[in-house]
């Protein structure tokens, strides 16, 4: 057992998680430009709080009906080509994002940016299922999602600078380009991802995402989903305002908040993903859930603090989330049949997505804009996200205890 936990990658498979790693960060990069820019978008295009949450709700609730409405194909071709698919569309509407003037225009933008990309991390998971065995899956998790630290280290520094220098329509257009061609490096790299089309396919596509949506066994994984949603719906569209207004730093510290955090945690997803594989997934999960909620209450909890202190609370944050988020989704790798890992994944995206954008549209009824800037309620958005991670909590346990009861699957 202990040898097959070390099980190393080939050099195609090393390929194959650094493009799909670079992919996640181009999908995550675009969602978390929106937290940072919030406080120049908001008075650029003279928009309230609810009005940009309902910016960002607008990609997430795209996003989610994309995913289903994919997913009774999702399964139908080359993953490859599915994904390169819905790459362009994704890097298109990026560069709307950059060329947006008015409050309408951008919701259009997020919309279109949303129906793409919203589809890309499915597709993305399968592939990585495919083509990696259970006991990788977790170095796997790991290192894809390293794109979250290094959007942080590397992403947003340049687009908070970019935005600095000249407006905050810079970052966008500057990411689509960028985007564009690790899009052509992937097309030139990457084999076709096609074994699971040898296999038995359902003739209906809306039948097998009637069945792939209603399997008992899928709806414990899907309820997980929404569940580990909440928290960063509901905490990051206003972290940006949140940390200038309520907490005192300077719009010009953003850069290096995000770069110290960035590069502590860009270390922690590989580290976490190897524990999950050696000590137990479940054992990782539950020392991400504590630590999060810890982490969640003081940092919603603070007044006026120092950029030190900030940097210390944010980087064990994204600890405890990281340590929630891998091993979760090494555990739902094992989840749907290979034939239906697609439209699995694609679900799962979907639900993440809807129930994202719903709670992001609660965090911008919860807080308010005061006398002095500062957002009022954020506590409140804290209590909740710790309801639901204490939720989440006990479904993944049940989750665990099944997986454990089947026989070992690929």
């Amino acid at each position: 057992m202990k040898k097959s936990s070390t099980a190393p990658f080939s050099g195609y498979q090393k390929i194959v998680v650094g493009l799909l790693a670079f992919l996640q960060f181009a999908v995550i990069l675009d969602f978390m430009l929106m937290s940072p820019l919030g406080a120049l978008i908001m008075p650029a295009l003279q928009i309230s709080p609810s009005q940009f949450g309902v910016v960002v709700s607008a990609y997430a609730f795209s996003a989610g009906i994309s995913g289903l409405l994919t997913a009774g194909f999702a399964d139908r071709y080359d993953r490859k080509r599915l994904l390169l698919f819905f790459y362009t569309g994704f890097i298109l509407g990026t560069l709307w994002c950059g060329m947006a003037q008015s409050f309408e225009s951008l919701l259009l933008a997020r919309i279109v940016t949303g129906l793409f990309g919203g589809v890309i991390g499915s597709v993305v998971l399968a592939i990585a299922t495919d083509l990696f065995a259970p006991e990788q899956r977790g170095r796997v998790m790991g290192l894809i999602q390293t794109a979250f630290a290094a959007s942080q280290v590397l992403g947003l520094p340049a687009g908070i600078y970019l935005s600095n220098q000249w407006n905050w329509h810079v970052p966008f257009i500057a990411m689509a380009a960028f985007g564009l061609a690790g899009g052509l490096l992937v097309a030139w790299q990457m084999q076709p991802v096609n074994a699971h089309l040898k296999q038995p396919q359902e003739h209906s596509a809306w039948l097998h995402l009637y069945h792939t949506l209603t399997a008992r066994e899928h709806l414990l994984a899907f309820a997980i989903t929404a569940l580990l949603s909440t928290g960063g719906f509901m905490l990051m569209p206003f972290g940006s305002a949140y940390v200038v207004n309520n907490l005192g730093i300077s719009l010009d510290h953003r850069p290096t908040i995000y770069l110290v955090t960035g590069l502590c945690t860009i270390f922690i997803g590989p580290l976490v993903g190897k524990a999950a594989d050696s000590v137990g997934k479940f054992a990782v999960y539950l020392f991400g859930t504590v630590l999060s909620i810890v982490m969640v209450l003081i940092y919603t909890n603070l007044g006026q603090t120092s950029l030190p202190l900030l940097i210390i609370v944010n980087t064990l944050l994204f600890i405890g989330i990281f340590s929630r988020m891998i091993p979760v989704q090494a555990m739902m790798a094992s989840v749907p049949a290979q034939t239906k890992r697609g439209a699995f994944n694609a679900i799962s995206a979907s639900i993440q997505q809807l129930s994202g954008g719903l709670a992001s549209v609660l965090a911008g009824h919860i807080v308010a804009t005061g006398a002095s800037g500062q957002l009022l309620h954020f506590d409140r958005i804290g209590y909740v996200v710790v309801a639901s991670a204490l939720l989440a909590m006990a479904l993944v346990w049940r989750l665990h205890g099944q997986l454990a009861a089947r026989p070992r699957q690929s």
